[in-house]
């Protein structure tokens, strides 16, 4: 059995889909027979049989959109609820959803290795929840199995988003430019976020593992538009707007 924090959410969604009826969710959101009502900012004390593996995706990230402490409220006491909730149930394997966030805006490509500098709530709130996490694999370093994946934005049906906000702006002929359109976004398709979600969580042996889960290279802002005016009735942009008239 898996247990998903965050399932009701975009990325939560499509991996429910994907893991089918062995799943539980948990998240504020009630939805049938397959969702408990749970706050991650609070104490979680259920106790569940046979828990293959737990997915934590539940968290604060519209950025901006909320008070600083609430990313930290959210995502840090979560962090440490959930993995608490590993503990009591003896769970091996955590797969934990961060962020591409804890590494700054930034258009030089970055490694795992990489040394996170978040310069965003948000981004600090991540980071701190995957140390949280690796505190709890370490514990029990040859044991327990921890994924992380760090992906940019995700897109796909459902997401309400960046990439949903640009077709409608390219759709309506509003969209343009900003200053270049050699700008590169960091992106990747939600199925194939999934996908690898559940492929690293079977076949990783103990330890953690980090995933930056973007396509790579990344795709221009001219190289997205160009696909979605082809493959939607979205109207391809011709305008740049300098940046300093910006």
């Amino acid at each position: 059995m898996n247990i998903i924090f965050g399932a009701s959410g975009f990325i939560g969604s499509h991996l429910i889909k994907m893991l089918g009826t062995d799943s539980i969710n948990f998240d504020l959101i009630q939805k049938g027979k397959t969702s408990k009502l749970y706050d991650i900012r609070e104490s979680i004390d259920r106790v569940e049989n046979n828990i293959s593996v737990v997915f934590n995706l539940a968290a604060i990230h519209k950025t901006p959109g909320h008070k600083y402490h609430e990313y930290f409220e959210t995502n840090i006491n979560g962090a440490e609820n959930v993995c608490a909730f590993a503990r009591l149930n003896k769970v091996k394997t955590i797969v934990f959803t961060s962020s591409i966030a804890p590494y700054a805006a930034t258009e030089v490509e970055k490694t795992e290795t990489v040394l996170p500098m978040p310069n965003t709530p948000y981004g600090i709130s991540k980071l701190v929840a995957e140390e949280i996490h690796k505190r709890w694999q370490a514990e029990k370093s040859d044991e327990r199995k921890l994924i992380i994946v760090r992906p940019g934005v995700v897109f796909g049906q459902n997401e309400g988003g960046n990439f949903t906000r640009l077709y409608r702006a390219m759709k309506s002929g509003r969209f343009f430019y900003p200053g270049r359109k050699d700008t590169k976004k960091a992106a990747i398709y939600v199925k194939d976020l999934v996908r690898l979600m559940v492929e690293m969580a079977e076949k990783e042996e103990p330890g953690v593992h980090i995933y930056n889960t973007v396509y790579a290279p990344c795709y221009t802002i001219e190289e997205i538009c160009k696909t979605m005016a082809k493959v939607t009735d979205a109207k391809e942009p011709k305008l740049t707007v300098p940046a300093g008239v910006l």
